[in-house]
């Protein structure tokens, strides 16, 4: 599906209020309600929108510590089963494989330090392969977003723009 300019105002204004009704998205696109709601469709459809969540604020549900961790890998074949460890435990937000001194990079949210204690003595280090983890504890956050950058090039593609203005923290 090739992304227009269009797609791209949906995804923006979906991007900041998932809920926007099909009236109002079709206003802010100047098309009727059963056509915002057809395009949205098509971007689900086309896998560029992969569902709709609820935000939910980790703090007032008791989550205080975000921590990122480095994870250490001794032997390729270890990796799927480390993922698939990984995929499972609700305290792991992320899990990226990066390129450098480390071979995964988590972003994990706890309780406490006690909880995040836990999660990578008893969670994590006892995963077959792990051979060492490297934790950073988040002393305060400054930004926060789902919000991907969106611009089009010439050729009409998305592609990374600079800031965006979300209204997010």
């Amino acid at each position: 599906m090739a992304v227009d300019t269009l797609d791209i105002k949906i995804i923006d204004l979906m991007m900041g209020n998932a809920r926007i009704s099909w009236k109002e998205l079709g206003n802010e696109l100047g098309l009727s309600a059963p056509a915002a709601a057809e395009r949205v469709h098509q971007l689900q459809k086309a896998g560029i929108i992969g569902g709709f969540t609820a935000n939910v604020n980790a703090e007032t549900m008791g989550l205080h510590v975000i921590a990122f961790i480095a994870v250490n890998i001794d032997l390729p074949h270890h990796r799927s089963g480390f993922l698939e460890s990984v995929k499972i435990l609700d305290e792991v937000q992320e899990c990226h494989h990066i390129a450098g001194d480390d071979d995964y990079l988590l972003k994990i949210r706890c309780r406490d330090n006690k909880h995040l204690d836990f999660v990578v003595n008893d969670l994590l280090k006892v995963i077959p392969g792990v051979i060492r983890t490297r934790t950073t504890i988040v002393l305060s956050t400054a930004k926060e977003t789902i919000r991907i950058p969106l611009k089009l090039d010439e050729t009409n593609n998305p592609q990374s723009s600079g800031s965006h203005n979300s209204g997010e923290s």
